[in-house]
C-alpha cells in the first residue's frame, strides 16, 4: 500500500513555518524529540521512544560455526523490520527500499564501526564462536527510524548477557542463569546516528525530523557518532549538494546530541541494574502507570493559544474594512444559473385565440355580477367544459361538434329545415352564437 501524498496546502504550509523557524511540535531547529528507554524482563529485550516512533530491540546469541576468513572471529547479524502495525504504507514480507538502505546503514554504523569486540565471542577457533544476532522491530512510525533503530541496538547490546561456558576438551558446556551468573558482551564504544534534514536546496537544516517533514525535505544528511567524537559513517541521500562548512557545524551539533543521548542511555541501564539488584519492579511493568487515569489525559499544547481571541479582536479592530462590497450580487449571463435578480421567463406565451375566449368569459362574469345577478358557478363550469369538449373524427370532410343536451335538443327540431344553398352558414360563426344561448 502506498503512503498518502500530502496535498499542496500541506506541503506550503510545511515549508513556509520552517522557513520561519518554527515547527509543528513546537521545537526549535535543533532540539531532539524526547527519548524514553524502558527494558523488558529478559535481558537484551527494549522499546526506545523517540517522540512517537517506537522500536522494538531483542538480542540473542548461539554458538555455531566460524566465517572461513575469520575462524576466531563472531558473528553479528541486525536485522531490521518495518511491519505493516507501524504504519499501512509498509507491507509484510516484503523488502524496499527504504528498508534495504536502513539495514545498511546499520551494519555500517554498528558491525563495521568494531563497537563490539567479536574476538571475544570466539569460543573455540576455528570450530565455534557465539553469533549474536539483534532484531528490530518497527511498532509505531513518525519519522526518524534510523536514530531510534540505531539506539535501541546499543541498549538492546549492552542490556544483554550471554550464558557462561566451561570447555573441557572438545566439550563445551553451557551454564543457565540460574547456575551461573550471564556474562556482558565486551563493547569499545557507543555509536549513535544523528539525523539532518534540508529543505529549499540546503537552505534550511533541523535536526531529528518528523513523518510529515520527511515528506517535504530535498535531502537528508545522516551521521553516526561517539561520545569521543569519532565519527563512525556517514551518508547523504537526496541528491543535494551539500557545503564543507554544513557538514562541518552538522558534526558539531552531533557531537554534542550524542553525548547528551549516551548520558541517557548509561543512566537507564544503570536503574534497570539497581532495580533487578534490589528486588523492585523492573521490566516493562515499570512503565505502565499503576493506579492512574490516562485515557482521558490531555497533552497540554506546545502552543499558547489561551488568549487567541482578544489578540483576533484586536488584529480585527485594526482591519480596514475592504473598499467595494457587493450587497446584491448578480450574474447577468444568459444559459447559466443566476444568482440574485433572474432573467425574463423564456416559456411558451399564450396563444391569441386562447386569450380572447378567456377574456370574453370574464367579462360576462364581471357584468353580471356588477348587475346583481346570481351567477350559478357550477352552470358556468359546465358551460366552459361543455364548450371546450370538441371531438374531430377521423375523417377530415366532416366535424363533428358535442353540444349541450339542451342545446341539442332544439337544433333537431329544427334540423327539417335545410340551410339555403346561396348563402350557408360558416360553422365556426353558428357555434359560436350558440354556445351564448345558455348563458342567458
Amino acid at each position: 500500500m502506498r503512503e498518502t501524498q500530502l496535498s499542496n496546502c500541506e506541503r506550503l504550509f510545511l515549508l513556509k513555518a520552517i522557513a520561519e523557524k518554527k515547527r509543528l511540535d513546537g521545537r526549535q531547529t535543533y532540539d531532539y524529540r524526547n527519548i524514553k528507554i524502558s527494558f523488558g524482563v529478559d535481558y537484551g529485550c527494549c522499546i526506545v521512544e523517540l517522540g512517537k516512533t517506537r522500536v522494538l530491540g531483542q538480542v540473542s546469541a548461539e554458538i555455531v560455526a566460524p566465517k572461513m576468513n575469520r575462524p576466531t572471529e563472531g558473528i553479528l547479524f541486525f536485522n531490521l523490520e518495518l511491519s505493516p502495525m507501524a504504519s499501512p504504507a509498509f507491507e509484510a514480507g516484503r523488502q524496499s527500499d527504504l528498508l534495504v538502505k536502513l539495514n545498511r546503514l546499520l551494519e555500517r554504523c554498528l558491525r563495521n564501526s568494531k563497537c563490539i569486540d567479536t574476538e571475544s565471542l570466539c569460543v573455540a577457533a576455528g570450530e565455534k564462536v557465539w553469533q549474536v544476532r539483534v532484531d528490530l522491530h518497527l511498532l509505531n512510525h513518525d519519522g526518524n527510524i534510523i536514530d531510534a533503530a540505531s539506539i535501541a541496538a546499543i541498549v538492546a547490546l549492552c542490556h544483554f548477557r550471554r550464558p557462561d561456558i566451561s570447555i573441557q576438551g572438545d566439550e563445551v558446556t553451557v551454564y543457565s542463569p540460574e547456575e551461573r551468573e550471564p556474562v556482558p558482551l565486551s563493547i569499545h564504544h557507543m555509536p549513535i546516528c544523528v539525523s539532518f534534514s534540508f529543505f529549499q536546496q540546503g537552505t534550511y537544516l533541523l535536526v531529528d525530523p518528523s513523518e510529515r517533514e520527511e515528506r517535504v525535505m530535498d535531502g537528508l544528511l545522516v551521521i553516526a557518532m561517539n561520545k569521543h567524537r569519532e565519527i563512525c559513517t556517514i551518508q547523504s541521500s537526496g541528491g543535494i549538494m551539500l557545503l564543507k562548512d554544513q557538514i562541518l557545524r552538522c558534526s558539531k551539533i552531533a557531537s554534542v546530541k550524542v553525548a547528551e543521548i549516551t548520558e541517557l542511555i548509561m543512566k537507564s541501564l544503570e536503574n534497570d541494574k539497581r532495580a533487578r539488584k534490589e528486588g523492585g519492579k523492573f521490566g516493562f511493568v515499570e512503565s505502565i502507570p499503576d493506579q492512574r487515569i490516562t485515557a482521558l489525559k490531555m497533552e497540554l499544547p506546545p502552543v499558547d493559544i489561551s488568549d487567541v481571541e482578544e489578540k483576533a479582536e484586536e488584529i480585527m479592530s485594526q482591519a480596514e474594512p475592504p473598499t467595494e462590497i457587493a450587497f446584491t450580487p448578480v450574474l447577468r449571463t444568459p444559459g447559466t444559473a443566476q444568482i440574485g435578480e433572474g432573467l425574463e421567463s423564456t416559456w411558451r406565451d399564450l396563444e391569441e385565440s386562447d386569450v380572447e375566449e378567456d377574456d370574453e368569459s370574464n367579462n360576462e362574469i364581471t357584468i353580471k355580477a356588477n348587475h346583481g345577478m346570481d351567477i350559478d358557478v357550477t352552470a358556468v363550469e359546465q358551460a366552459a367544459r361543455f364548450a371546450e369538449a370538441v371531438v374531430l373524427s377521423d375523417s377530415e370532410e366532416e366535424e363533428v361538434v358535442v353540444l349541450k343536451p339542451e342545446i341539442a335538443e332544439h337544433n333537431s327540431s329544427t334540423a327539417s329545415q335545410p340551410p339555403p344553398k346561396d348563402n350557408p352558414i360558416p360553422k365556426k360563426k353558428a357555434n359560436k352564437k350558440k354556445k351564448k344561448k345558455p348563458a342567458h
